[in-house]
């Protein structure tokens, strides 16, 4: 599949001493020692003190997974987060790297045509290149399967958000690829960071101990039924 890759230049490794830290300063509290300050970070998380959250950002390179699913990706904007995605008019597409879903790939004659598709795409873009077509004009022909990547930008809440909505299983099966991928990475990264995934990033069903779509996967019973 893809690749995550966590840039530690501006990541923090204890996310949640940074919160504690954080917090501490405007309850008037001792910030010195981060022993109290992990201690006061780990009360606002089960608290759900959001705001704090957001003084905790990752930074990450997102390589490998569909333009589809990046369009999603972009989808969740809330706490500013931004991003920088690879350009269609100044790289040269003619190599395609696609995504092939489970469903394609399973099926040995469906997967023949789609390749086909990809090929014969990657063949007119090299056409219209050499009739002298510029990039960008020519990049109208990529479909959403072609890979990107992206530098991306948000905060804790934000993600926790993310966690809630797109570990769903009827979210979009590479969506929830990418999630698990950013999990693992995050978790790798430090020992705060892999609490923060187990015990934070959650789908909103595993939080509430039920359903509360108006269709739901069968993992949990809906709202309002018996428990």
């Amino acid at each position: 599949m893809g690749r995550i890759t966590i840039l530690d230049d501006t990541t923090p490794k204890n996310p949640i001493t940074i919160i504690g830290r954080r917090a501490g300063i405007c309850w008037g509290a001792d910030v010195s020692d981060d022993k109290k300050n992990y201690k006061r970070g780990l009360s606002c998380l089960k608290d759900n003190h959001g705001r704090t959250f957001e003084y905790v950002c990752v930074d990450m390179v997102i390589d490998g997974y569909s333009a589809r699913v990046i369009r999603e990706w972009y989808t969740h904007i809330g706490g500013s987060p931004t991003r920088l995605q690879a350009s269609t008019r100044y790289i040269n597409y003619e190599s395609l790297d696609y995504i092939t879903p489970l469903s394609i790939g399973n099926n040995e004659v469906a997967k023949e045509e789609y390749d086909k598709v990809m090929d014969n795409l990657s063949h007119s873009y090299k056409t219209l290149m050499d009739l002298g077509v510029s990039k960008e004009d020519v990049a109208n022909i990529l479909p959403l399967g072609m890979t990107t990547k992206i530098v991306d930008h948000r905060n804790l809440r934000n993600l926790i958000d993310m966690a809630e909505n797109r570990k769903c299983n009827r979210a979009y099966w590479e969506y929830r690829q990418l999630f698990k991928d950013i999990c693992d990475a995050l978790s790798e990264y430090s020992e705060e960071w892999a609490y923060l995934v187990k015990h934070y990033f959650k789908c909103k069903c595993d939080k509430l101990g039920y359903c509360p779509e108006s269709r739901g996967c069968g993992k949990y019973p809906k709202e309002g039924c018996e428990r």
